[in-house]
């Protein structure tokens, strides 16, 4: 004798199978955007902070006005 195989589920499996994806698809975007915040973007804010913090823009002007980079300005002493 043969035994017979379970019957497979058919009503509300596709909403089943929707609400398991669309928990797992916001925990994955969720994750992605934390670690894109915390990996990628806060660095590069604390970055931008410390370099506008120690920089000096009239020094960087004479320096490219030394170099000759600028075609309207001449260099000192000239």
């Amino acid at each position: 004798m043969s035994s017979l195989l379970p019957k497979p589920q058919m009503r509300g499996l596709l909403a089943r199978r929707l609400r398991f994806h669309a928990v797992g698809a916001f925990v994955f975007c969720f994750g992605s955007a934390l670690i894109y915040k915390f990996g990628v973007a806060e660095p590069r804010k604390r970055a931008y902070t410390e370099y506008y913090k120690n920089r000096d823009p009239i020094a960087d002007f004479e320096a490219l006005r030394e170099a000759g980079v600028f075609e309207s300005v001449r260099p000192k002493g000239k």
